[in-house]
């Protein structure tokens, strides 16, 4: 189903994403009194009415201003715009007209597209009257509202549908999402130029400044007739160097973005290496039991010999063993390099995530498996693996039944986990044995 695109624009510090928020019912997009927190274009979908909407919130728009944010930042407004089919232009009561608003309502006039002027911070009906003041930009369709305790939200809503002539009830359609692919890393090892590179466009702002993007982003794309949503996120670094709330925040959405993912690209920096907080990402993954692909990104930087890439590979599988099971790409987002492999890839870990193995070949493989290695006595009692299900897959968990489950050692334990990889193509997957009382 195609869903209604509404952009939400207006200067910095009107309320527009606590208004985004608002009507999603969920903290997406970072809320703070400082301004220029939102940069990028975020896309949050809710229902009103049985119909389902898309909003974008945008950053807050300067005109004029050729700063390396405000400049991007105004770019990512406008195109939010051009691809929207309603502008919901969002002014302050309290504070007034000022230029940029002033400036913002030429350019949604020549836009063409339906729009509704929202003069937000009217927060009881004394206020009503500030929207009065507006009526100077020669808009109609005015409405006084408050993102932050919810005033008038509804009948805004309504306006929304009426503008857009949604007046039939929707069909039922299949809303499978596909791909959910996260990107997360280190900040500045490229996470929004390999998104842009997939896109094939700026989807992104990138600048070589560390911190650029703050929250997660979620960007739709088509990949031969599959759908797949990329989800640009903030940087990752460790807690104790964290030193601001929005930087706390950015790594709370990232966190939440790998949650929520089917599949995870950790991607590092070539020139500098796989570190201590690389692995604490690579063990987060893990432990959220998602798909990964370890991504060497920025690999057109590197000098190169006849074994550069293989003697890089096994470095990287010695420093963290566990990588052995997982997929290891090399790519340059900027030359475009090898970033063909990134979805191809992604999307055949996907698909075997979503595979369960049949019980009775799973059965099969664990007695040659118990047969070839049967578990050590403990204290006297022998142990009987009797019985193995895959009981659940995202994350993938297989269950083995026996008579003294909690005596199973866990070299033993690593030691089936091994040897099912060998019978089964678990590559890319992660997956918990889970030992339980027959």
């Amino acid at each position: 189903m195609v869903k209604p695109i509404i952009a939400i624009v207006g200067r910095p510090n009107v309320g527009k994403s606590t208004f985004f928020n608002r009507v999603l019912s969920q903290r997406q997009a970072i809320v703070d009194a400082q301004e220029g927190i939102t940069r990028d274009r975020i896309y949050g979908d809710m229902e009103w009415c049985a119909h389902p909407l898309k909003f974008v919130d945008t950053g807050g728009y300067i005109p004029d201003d050729f700063d390396i944010f405000n400049a991007a930042v105004r770019e990512q407004a406008q195109q939010a715009m051009a691809e929207s089919d309603l502008v919901l232009f969002m002014v302050d009561g309290k504070q007034g007209i000022t230029a940029s608003d002033q400036a913002l309502a030429q350019f949604v006039r020549e836009s063409g597209k339906p729009y509704i002027l929202a003069v937000n911070k009217c927060d009881g009906y004394k206020t009503d009257n500030l929207i009065h003041q507006f009526h100077e930009f020669g808009l109609d369709s005015i409405m006084p509202i408050s993102a932050l305790n919810g005033r008038q939200i509804g009948d805004l809503l309504d306006t929304i549908l009426s503008k857009l002539n949604l007046t039939e009830p929707p069909t039922e359609t299949d809303d499978d999402e596909g791909l959910r692919l996260a990107i997360v890393g280190m900040p500045n090892v490229g996470k929004s130029s390999l998104t842009n590179a997939l896109l094939q466009k700026e989807r992104t702002i990138v600048t070589p400044i560390a911190g650029t993007t703050r929250d997660a982003i979620d960007a739709h794309i088509k990949w031969h007739g599959e759908d797949v949503t990329l989800v640009d996120t903030a940087g990752l670094r460790k807690l104790a160097k964290i030193k601001d709330k929005i930087e706390y925040y950015s790594t709370v959405r990232t966190q939440n973005a790998i949650h929520s993912a089917n599949v995870v690209l950790v991607l590092i920096d070539a020139e500098k290496g796989f570190g201590k907080q690389d692995k604490s990402i690579v063990d987060f993954v893990m432990d959220k039991g998602k798909g990964l692909i370890f991504v060497v990104n920025k690999w057109d930087l590197i000098q190169k010999e006849t074994y550069t890439m293989k003697n890089f590979e096994d470095e990287i599988r010695y420093q963290f063993k566990a990588l052995d099971h997982y997929p290891l790409l090399f790519i340059s987002a900027i030359t475009k390099q090898r970033i063909h492999k990134v979805l191809e890839t992604a999307w055949e870990v996907y698909k075997r995530s979503q595979d369960l193995v049949s019980t009775k070949k799973l059965n099969d493989a664990l007695d040659k498996i118990i047969t070839k290695n049967p578990p050590s006595a403990e204290q006297g009692r022998l142990i009987r693996i009797k019985y193995a299900t895959q009981v659940s897959r995202s994350p993938s968990v297989i269950a083995l039944y026996s008579n003294h489950p909690k005596a199973v050692k866990t070299s033993y334990k690593r030691y089936i986990e091994n040897q099912l990889r060998l019978y089964f193509n678990f590559n890319g997957i992660p997956f918990k044995l889970s030992f339980r009382k027959k």
